[in-house]
C-alpha cells in the first residue's frame, strides 16, 4: 500500500514508460521485493492493482516449469499466452512452495499443470505489448542491481584496509570496480532507449529494445552482483553483507520475462 500510495504502479501508464524506469531502477536499487512489474502493468484488467489493494502475479504459460514469485501474497494471477492475457484465482491453481529459494526476499512456488481455462481480459496484441513494457520495467530493476552492488563495492573498497592502505587504492580492486561501472552504464543507456522506443519517442523499434535492455542490464546485474562479492572477499558471501543480495537478485531477475538468451535469440533473428 505505502508503494502504491507513492504512485508505483501507475507512474509508467500516467505518465510514460520514461518515468516508469526511473522509479524502478530506484526500486532495484533498494533491493524492493515483490511483483512489481505486473501490479505496474495490470491496472486495466485487474481492479485494485494500480492501488495495491490487489497484489498480481504473472503465469507464462511457455515456461517450464510454470513459476510464480511471492504466491502467499498475490490475490490475482495473470495469465499470459499467445492468444491474449487471462485471470485466475490462486486458490484454483495448485501451487508448490520452494522451501529454499536462492533469493529470500523472492519466495516462488512451482505451479502444476494442467491450468483452469483462464478469464480472457484482452487480445494478443495486448499480452504482446504487457510482455514488453514488463520486460523493459524488469530491465530497469536490474539496473537498480546492478547500480547497487557498484555502489556497496565501492563504499566498502573505500573502508576497508589491507597493508595500511584501502582495497580501493590497488590497481586490481579498481579494475574490477571500473569493470562493474561501465557494465551498469552501458545497460542504463539500453534501459533508457527501450523507454524512449515504448513512448514512441524514438525510432527504434520497441520490441527489440526492449529485449536489448534485458539483455545489457541483465548481464550487467549479473556481473556487478558478483564482482560485488570479490572486492568484499569472505565478508561477501556472509548474511551480514548486502553483497550477497544483490547477486540473488540479479540471478531472480533474469528469470523474469525471458532469459538472456531468449531475448539474445528474438534480438538475432530480428536483425
Amino acid at each position: 500500500m505505502e508503494l502504491a500510495d507513492t504512485g508505483v504502479f501507475t507512474v509508467a501508464a500516467d505518465i510514460g514508460m520514461r518515468a516508469g524506469v526511473l522509479v524502478f531502477e530506484e526500486l532495484g536499487r533498494a533491493l524492493v521485493p515483490g511483483p512489481l512489474a505486473a501490479s505496474a502493468l495490470a491496472g486495466a484488467w485487474v481492479p485494485g492493482a494500480a492501488t495495491g489493494t490487489s497484489i498480481v502475479g504473472v503465469l507464462e504459460i511457455d515456461d517450464d516449469p510454470i513459476v510464480v514469485d511471492h504466491p502467499a501474497q498475490i490475490d490475482t494471477l495473470l495469465v499470459v499466452t499467445d492468444t491474449g492475457l487471462g485471470t485466475l484465482d490462486p486458490a484454483d491453481v495448485n501451487m508448490r512452495t520452494v522451501t529454499h529459494p536462492l533469493d529470500t526476499l523472492t519466495p516462488v512456488a512451482v505451479v502444476d499443470r494442467p491450468l483452469p481455462e483462464p478469464v480472457v481480459v484482452a487480445g494478443p496484441d495486448v499480452a504482446a505489448r504487457f510482455v514488453r513494457d514488463a520486460v523493459v520495467l524488469t530491465a530497469a530493476l536490474q539496473l537498480g542491481v546492478a547500480l547497487g552492488a557498484t555502489d556497496l563495492a565501492n563504499a566498502y573498497a573505500k573502508e576497508r584496509e589491507q597493508f595500511g592502505r584501502p582495497i580501493g587504492s590497488f590497481q586490481a580492486v579498481k579494475h574490477m570496480l571500473a569493470d562493474m561501472l561501465v557494465k551498469a552504464e552501458v545497460a542504463r543507456s539500453a534501459v533508457y532507449a527501450a523507454a524512449c522506443a515504448v513512448d514512441a519517442a524514438s525510432a527504434d523499434d520497441p520490441q527489440r529494445a526492449s529485449s536489448v535492455a534485458k539483455i545489457m542490464a541483465g548481464e550487467a546485474a549479473l556481473f556487478c552482483g558478483r564482482t560485488g562479492i570479490q572486492v568484499h572477499g569472505g565478508m561477501g558471501f556472509t548474511w551480514e553483507v548486502d553483497a550477497q543480495r544483490y547477486w540473488k537478485r540479479a540471478v531472480a531477475l533474469d528469470n523474469a520475462f525471458g532469459i538472456i538468451d531468449i531475448h539474445a535469440a528474438f534480438v538475432a533473428a530480428s536483425l
